[in-house]
């Protein structure tokens, strides 16, 4: 494949940002090789320097529910930058905007925006420990929760394939302060608490793991941390950043029927645009500066062309029948892929949760960070640039979350799925083995 334009242009920016990237994954460390940059997207598609498109599934890794440029949002969008791009002051459409998540979301009765899901979650951790007046908290091996130092311990996401989880920079105390504990293990979350009484501020999830790859809760895990939490006054976080209106319009815990006690969000939530939030029970949010002493605070948080991009999408999500589509085309998908993989006897496992897929090239199902680690990662890395050769842009890491949009037809998942075909076909032969 002839990517001239972009091993350019990686050239030219790790001259002035560090390893050329802004975000470490971006920087295809994990399959090799040099990353795409992109020259435009529409749709289901992106486009690069060089001109070639992709079907997209990496959808700015989450936000781009409607697809890139979808129309409302960029019309809304223009007549907002209009009429000026931030004021420092309250707006109503940050009111409109609030009522919609709290109108949606089930555990959400008030609701703080901030400008990235790292910010909402470092600002729910401390609000958590501002609350309990207690300083411990508890978070899964490879669930990631943003770059917050309590939230780089034993991380996903990023932290897997580039460098080490536990990052330089983080201290003793904040790692004291911090249990890790195994996705998925009933019996290790019992057991933490059981030795830390009246200790433990929160437990924060990713209900749905989505960045050792994707990895969903076994039957009670959640339901367990619910008990466990509300038994000891701690408080339970789930972390929706990622599945936050993208697995239903109350995110997973609609679906699972559990109400933690805060949420975070970010992705859907700014419809494209930098926007996180945090919100949960009044009495828990009412801690909050400036009606009680926990302080946070942000120059652009709450930002017009933000929230417009948010009430504009969230609007489009109110109705159901979208979901009803996006399940069906990752249901597409999910099983078109397994059955390939099967036909071709590649080991691997399939996840899926509506439009929110995964699968790792392994053998047995993976429910932790222990399993998810035994994938094959230098097949997924031939895989993927197989993929990208036939015009489809996966995730560039093994251990990362694809995701479908109302922008992919059925036509373009066929077009994926005759790619990946034709890519384990080549991967497989004879004289590519040896």
């Amino acid at each position: 494949m002839n990517l001239e334009r972009s091993l350019s242009a990686f050239e030219r920016a790790k001259r002035v940002i560090p390893g050329g990237v802004n975000s470490p994954v971006r920087a295809f460390r994990a399959v090799g090789g040099s990353p795409l940059f992109v020259k435009s997207a529409s749709g289901c598609t992106i486009v690069d320097l060089n001109g070639r498109t992709y079907i997209d599934y990496v959808m700015s890794w989450g936000p781009l529910i409607l697809g890139h440029a979808y129309p409302p949002v960029v019309k809304a969008v223009q007549g907002a930058a209009a009429r000026g791009t931030s004021y420092g002051a309250p707006t109503e459409l940050e009111t409109e905007l609030a009522e919609l998540v709290c109108g949606m979301v089930p555990s959400v009765e008030k609701v703080r925006f901030v400008s990235s899901g790292t910010e909402a979650t470092m600002s729910a951790l401390r609000l958590a420990r501002g609350f309990t007046k207690r300083d411990k908290v508890v978070k899964f091996a490879g669930c990631y929760h943003g770059h917050g130092d309590s939230f780089l311990i034993s991380a996903g996401s990023g932290a897997l394939t580039n460098g080490v989880p536990d990052s330089p920079g983080i201290t003793e105390g904040t790692s004291r302060d911090t249990i890790v504990v195994e996705y998925n293990d009933l019996d290790a979350v019992t057991a933490v608490f059981a030795a830390n009484p009246g200790e433990i501020a929160a437990v924060i999830v990713e209900p749905y793991a989505g960045n050792m790859g994707l990895v969903l809760p076994v039957p009670g895990f959640l339901q367990r941390l619910r008990e466990l939490t509300a038994r000891d006054d701690a408080l339970l976080i789930f972390d929706e950043v990622m599945t936050g209106f993208r697995v239903a319009p109350g995110g997973a815990q609609e679906r699972e029927g559990i109400v933690p006690d805060l949420t975070t969000l970010g992705k859907i939530i700014g419809g494209g645009l930098p926007v996180g939030a945090f919100g949960g029970r009044a009495d828990v949010m009412a801690a909050l500066s400036p009606e009680g002493p926990v302080y946070q605070a942000g120059t652009l948080s709450g930002n017009p062309l933000a929230m417009t991009a948010g009430i504009t999408t969230l609007r489009a999500l109110s109705d159901q029948a979208i979901y009803r589509q996006l399940d069906a085309i990752g249901k597409r998908l999910g099983e078109g892929l397994d059955s390939i993989f099967t036909r071709h006897g590649v080991p691997h496992t399939m996840a899926r949760a509506g439009s929110l897929f995964g699968f790792f090239f392994t053998e047995g199902p993976v429910h932790d960070l222990r399993t998810a680690k035994k994938a094959n990662t230098q097949f997924y890395a031939r895989f993927f640039h197989a993929m990208l050769d036939r015009g489809v842009y996966l995730a560039p890491s093994q251990f990362e979350a694809g995701f479908l949009s109302t922008a992919h037809s059925a036509a373009d998942v066929d077009r994926t799925l005759a790619a990946a075909d034709d890519a384990l076909a080549s991967l497989l032969a004879p004289a590519t083995r040896r």
